[in-house]
C-alpha cells in the first residue's frame, strides 16, 4: 500500500509544512497537559483545542484541502492566543508578562510560529 492509498501524502510536504506540523503538535500537547491539570469546563475547552490542532495536522498529512486548512488554521490559532490573553490577563488574576509561565511561553511561541507558517503556505499556494 502506497502512502496515497493509506490516506497519507508526506511526499508533497516541504520543510515548512513539517515546522507547522511540529508547532501544532507542540500546542496540542500543551493543551492536553493543561486540560488534565485544570479539569472542569475549562479543561474540556483545552481538549477541544487539542482536537482542532490534531484535525489540522491530520488534514495536512492526508493532503486534504490544505489551502482551506491553512486559511482556517490562522484564525483558529490566533483565537487561541487572544482567548489565552483575555482569560488569564484581562479578566484573570495574572500579570502580563510576569505570569506567562513555561507552558504559556512554549504554547504561544509554537502558535506564533504556526500562524507564520500557515500564512506563508497560504500565500505560496494563492
Amino acid at each position: 500500500m502506497s502512502h496515497s492509498e493509506a490516506g497519507v501524502d508526506t511526499e508533497s510536504l516541504t520543510p515548512l509544512h513539517w515546522i507547522g506540523i511540529v508547532a501544532a503538535t507542540v500546542s496540542g500537547i500543551v493543551h492536553v497537559v493543561l486540560g488534565v491539570q485544570v479539569g472542569g469546563a475549562l479543561g474540556i475547552s483545552f481538549f477541544v483545542a487539542t482536537l482542532g490542532f490534531g484535525a489540522g495536522v491530520t488534514a495536512i498529512i492526508a493532503g486534504y484541502r490544505r489551502r482551506l486548512t491553512y486559511a482556517l488554521g490562522i484564525p483558529f490559532t490566533g483565537g487561541q492566543i487572544v482567548l489565552w490573553y483575555v482569560i488569564n490577563f484581562v479578566t484573570g488574576t495574572y500579570s502580563f508578562p510576569a505570569d506567562i509561565g513555561t507552558y504559556g511561553a512554549v504554547d504561544k511561541i509554537a502558535q506564533i510560529v504556526l500562524i507564520v507558517v500557515l500564512a506563508v503556505l497560504l500565500y505560496r499556494e494563492s
